[in-house]
């Protein structure tokens, strides 16, 4: 991902959001990455806690945070989301430090912001920000949550490509007033598949840092590119029904599932545990149900026979951000001691 940036002259600012560790945070860092995106203000402050100091928080602001949105602001360059001119009535009202201000704008995922055709309603806003003394416009920012829900790697393709052009026509519309105006987009499967960031200036995936089953099915990665697996304990096996039951529920995977072509929920791909990983996902095994901390794994005679009561099995989450935010520590192969939000 840092390469596809510096292919595309993109600022990476990852979303921390996936794997809120200060452990993998420092891995980042590594790569020259000195800006960063998180979901809260909490998120932010932990993060700031160990010496991150350019922080999007990409939410649209809570206004009953503003005590903790003032102290975070002395300490760091602070950027958030504005979506309506109530909010920043607010904080001009309340915020006693200056922070940069992105306008969260809706390209089709339909869930926060300004649609990207209203321009009169942006211009409202961006008018509100010029008076402002505690407002600095940053730009705008995006995120294609909808290619989630696209089925093949051309429809990806097609919702991003379709994005950057309504993108590029509102910077063209912006730039010649703020020439130093950032276009700024999210979602993982665009930031994997696509090599089109005509005009984008700021790139903010966060699940590559893992990726899940999800993302694989999307074609975003490689089976053998998910990072996370889900170590769950065998606690009873029905040998008449293929069956294994694990320790390992929605309250640590969600319940979130890939529909099969057998019209078959799928909660995530079965692996077998090795001394320093893991293998591929058995052939014929699935997790096909979910309860509150129950998992059942449909399996083959052949698999089921290798298995017995106490094993670890291995589950390779549908959406890794959730299971990772759920279970909130993490077991190195390497030993390392990996710390979370």
């Amino acid at each position: 991902m840092v390469s596809k940036a510096e292919n595309n002259n993109l600022t990476l600012r990852p979303h921390f959001k996936t794997h809120q560790s200060l452990i993998i945070g420092d891995w980042f860092k590594k790569f020259g990455i000195n800006s960063i995106t998180v979901s809260s203000i909490k998120m932010a402050k932990y993060f700031a806690e160990n010496g991150w100091n350019d922080i999007t928080v990409a939410f649209p602001v809570n206004i009953r945070e503003i005590a903790e949105i003032n102290k975070l602001a002395q300490k760091i360059n602070l950027n958030i989301l504005i979506t309506s001119d109530t909010i920043i009535q607010f904080l001009n009202d309340n915020l006693k430090m200056t922070v940069g201000v992105f306008i969260k704008i809706d390209t089709g995922y339909h869930r926060s912001g300004i649609e990207v055709e209203e321009t009169d309603a942006i211009d409202n806003l961006i008018n509100k920000i010029e008076l402002s003394k505690v407002l600095s416009f940053k730009g705008f920012l995006t995120h294609d949550g909808h290619t989630y829900h696209a089925k093949s790697v051309e429809e990806i393709n097609d919702i991003h490509n379709l994005t950057i052009k309504k993108l590029s026509k509102l910077k063209k519309r912006y730039i010649n007033k703020y020439k130093n105006i950032i276009i700024s987009i999210g979602d993982t499967p665009s930031c994997s598949i696509s090599n089109n960031f005509t005009d984008i200036d700021e790139i903010r995936p966060g699940n590559f840092v893992f990726y899940d089953f999800m993302q694989a099915n999307l074609g975003s990665c490689s089976i053998n590119k998910i990072a996370v697996a889900l170590a769950c304990p065998v606690v009873d096996i029905n040998a008449k029904r293929n069956e294994i039951v694990i320790y390992g529920g929605a309250v640590h995977l969600s319940k979130e599932f890939i529909m099969d072509s057998n019209n078959n929920k799928n909660f995530g791909l079965v692996v077998e545990f090795l001394n320093n990983g893991w293998s591929e996902p058995i052939n014929g095994t699935y997790l096909y149900s979910l309860s509150q901390e129950h998992g059942i794994i449909k399996t083959t005679k052949n698999f089921l026979s290798k298995i017995k009561i106490g094993d670890i099995v291995g589950i390779l989450p549908v959406h890794s951000c959730l299971t990772a935010n759920l279970m909130k520590s993490y077991t190195s192969f390497e030993n390392i001691e990996i710390d979370h939000l």
